[in-house]
């Protein structure tokens, strides 16, 4: 059975003048607006209420993310939505922004500006109890530019918490002006949908996603909601869902990498979603992840470790098979779980670091200090492999280009044969060209027979090709 949100306090009052306001737009045939309700089309009449009467949605999903920032807050706003501190504190999220709520969100700031000049220009929804399903930071605005009313449309009286949740998504879906959600709020609302029991496909087709990328997302935030279980400390600090807002297409590029590689190798793929994962907390761009293959913590790192960051050498462990005794496997190896051990230390830092007050100002320093220091070493780390890399494609950079000029020969086979079957062979021009390929091919041959003492079958077929004759 769907959930009722509960009458805010002045709910009744609001449901009184509403009521009244709607036989008004009733009677005067105003204005409507559609929306999706219950699988069809509902055409809501629109009216005129005042914007400091209303309510904040607390369930809306615009910063459901942010809402964690302040557990203190967050819990009183479970348990009591309406009051004047929760319903402060889900306007001043509403008014941030996401990746970074210490700063005013620039969209926010161009939604004042755009309300001021033009004014509202579609209505926002909202519950008989007056309840802001679509509007709410509309509301925000327009209370900090004084302005006494909005327009909104209103849902039937019988209206659940369910309902509001799918109308607010379904109008965000529309992908018309309003502002999108966060990567993480977004997130979280896909997995809402299917922990409410919603096929994937009914899910991905709702937002707009191939099923492909649901998956993935999906992927992603479960490593999000691991990455925040591991970080959390004795002293009941932890990671926020928000610290991984901004690392978008890193987490969904580690996601590709990682499923590539685990079809071969699982262990090797572990490592390698270990060691991006530190760099992600070490926030390093997508560029230089990139650069940390499944060897990178073995390869360029564990031998520059300083004590306070070298993992202690995790020993493999057997799992047992349910249902079949005596028989076990070897679970994640040694190297896995020394990788996944610097992770966890670079996490619970991360969460003591930006802890504030909430931990003792040493304990901060030394979180700090141990992130500087890891830094100092990933740097290296980073430099070595980016060195390699180059070293690689330099190594790998002649071949390519043979193979290349391979490619151009084929299509010059194809091309021939066509231009001679129509008697358009310019035979000057295609001899001058044959002249200028085996210039470039005798300066390869002196250059390789230079380099090569015992020229395997490729290299003496060019260097006898480019004997002068």
């Amino acid at each position: 059975m769907s959930r009722k949100f509960g009458v805010p306090p002045q709910g009744d009052h609001i449901r009184s003048i509403v009521e009244e306001r709607l036989e008004q737009a009733l009677r005067e045939k105003g204005a409507k607006i559609t929306v999706d309700w219950r699988g069809e089309q509902k055409h809501l009449d629109v009216i005129s209420m005042p914007v400091e009467l209303l309510y904040f949605n607390p369930d809306t999903h615009r910063i459901r993310a942010q809402r964690t920032l302040d557990p203190a807050k967050d819990k009183a706003l479970d348990e009591n939505p309406w009051s004047d501190e929760s319903q402060d504190y889900l306007r001043h999220l509403l008014t941030r922004r996401p990746s970074n709520p210490s700063q005013l969100d620039p969209d926010y700031t161009a939604l004042m500006d755009e309300l001021d000049d033009f004014q509202q220009k579609e209505p926002g929804i909202i519950t008989q109890e007056g309840i802001l399903v679509d509007g709410n930071t509309r509301r925000a605005a327009l209370l900090e530019l004084g302005v006494k009313d909005i327009r909104v449309g209103v849902l039937p009286a019988d209206t659940s918490r369910n309902d509001v949740n799918r109308v607010e998504l379904a109008l965000q879906l529309r992908r018309d002006k309003r502002r999108e959600y966060s990567y993480i709020n977004r997130l979280m609302a896909i997995e809402e949908q299917l922990t409410e029991g919603r096929r994937e496909d009914d899910v991905a087709r709702e937002f707009n996603i191939k099923i492909t990328t649901l998956r993935k997302d999906r992927w992603v935030y479960e490593l999000i909601s691991d990455a925040i279980e591991r970080s959390a400390t004795d002293g009941g600090v932890a990671l926020r869902l928000v610290d991984f807002e901004d690392h978008q297409e890193k987490l969904r590029e580690l996601h590709r990498d990682y499923e590539k590689l685990a079809a071969t190798d699982p262990d090797a793929a572990s490592q390698l979603k270990e060691s991006r994962l530190a760099m992600v907390v070490l926030n390093y761009p997508k560029t230089t992840l990139r650069l940390a293959e499944a060897d990178f913590h073995n390869r360029y790192l564990d031998a520059r470790l300083p004590d306070d960051l070298k993992p202690v050498v995790q020993e493999p462990a057997s799992v047992s098979i349910p249902g079949l005794p005596g028989i076990t496997v070897p679970d994640a190896t040694s190297q896995t779980k020394t990788t996944r051990e610097l992770t966890n230390t670079l996490l619970r830092a991360k969460a003591i670091a930006q802890a504030g007050d909430k931990v003792s100002a040493g304990e901060v320093s030394r979180a700090d200090q141990l992130m500087k220091s890891a830094r100092g070493v990933f740097d290296k780390a980073v430099d070595l492999a980016g060195q390699n890399a180059r070293l690689l494609k330099r190594q790998v950079a002649v071949s390519e280009r043979l193979t290349d000029a391979a490619d151009y020969v084929n299509q010059c086979v194809a091309e021939f044969a066509e231009a001679r079957a129509k008697h358009a062979l310019d035979e000057d021009s295609f001899d001058d060209a044959l002249l200028t390929l085996r210039a470039s091919l005798a300066s390869l041959a002196k250059h390789a027979g230079r380099t090569f003492t015992a020229p395997g079958d490729g290299v003496a077929w060019l260097l006898e090709a480019s004997k002068e004759q």
